[in-house]
């Protein structure tokens, strides 16, 4: 069965989706979905998913969208996916579940809720909201703490203490590359009390390289344009 993509490389569960494929060898067709452009409010769209959001997927006649849920599909559907991103294991799949689920409520909620409102939103014909901007670091902060001391673990190079990375390292990784596109000195305050988090992002580039970069390539072209945006207000 052909595998249809539809993503948004600027999405971060977009470029999870993206970079498990490819580190697996999966065949698939990436069909582009410009949010920017709105291109997911399109009737065409909706048919593949009614909730209108990136990303999803169409395996033959068969139609699924949100993130963790593709992953799942596709670790158990193609045989060549390792067992290490989505283990036939009960105890230890469950243990993958109890981060996934962890990571929509609390890493996303911050993530999501401090890059749009402090950056991203005018992208998307919205305003800033500094108010909702400082909420939703203190959840990423908060979450970025947790992550360092109890999700990773002294035994292993990656979450839960694995010696490889599964679909929640991968989801989670993508989810703090978000924070590429804000102000570089916004970045460096969140992010570099947390050694640990900052060794693990670069270990799950390595595990996944050269895919990782490749598909952050459009995240770094607009980090570009908000730097010189930036550069430009302040000689102003």
């Amino acid at each position: 069965m052909s595998l249809k993509v539809y993503v948004d490389r600027l999405s971060q569960p977009s470029r999870a989706l993206l970079i498990f494929c490819k580190s697996n060898g999966i065949e698939f067709e990436e069909v582009p979905i410009e949010l920017s452009k709105g291109q997911h409010r399109s009737p065409e769209f909706a048919e593949i998913n009614p909730m209108k959001q990136v990303p999803a997927i169409v395996h033959g006649s068969f139609k699924l969208f949100e993130s963790h849920a593709i992953l799942r599909y596709l670790a158990s559907a193609f045989p060549e996916v390792a067992d290490h991103w989505y283990p036939s294991d009960l105890q230890k799949r469950a243990k993958i579940e109890s981060v996934l689920d962890w990571h929509h409520s609390n890493l996303r909620r911050g993530s999501v809720g401090y890059v749009l409102n402090s950056t991203l939103a005018p992208a998307l014909g919205l305003p800033l909201n500094p108010q909702a901007a400082a909420e939703g670091e203190k959840v990423l902060s908060a979450s970025l703490a947790k992550i360092d001391t109890y999700w990773l673990q002294k035994d292993g190079s990656f979450l839960l203490g694995n010696s490889q990375p599964s679909i929640a390292d991968l989801n989670l990784v993508c989810e703090i590359m978000q924070l590429e596109v804000v102000d570089e000195k916004d970045r460096d305050r969140i992010l570099s009390p947390h050694k640990n988090v900052l060794k693990w992002i670069d270990d799950v580039k390595s595990a996944t390289a050269p895919h990782f970069d490749e598909i952050h390539a459009t995240l770094f072209k607009v980090k570009e344009i908000f730097q010189k945006q930036r550069s430009a207000g302040a000689s102003t």
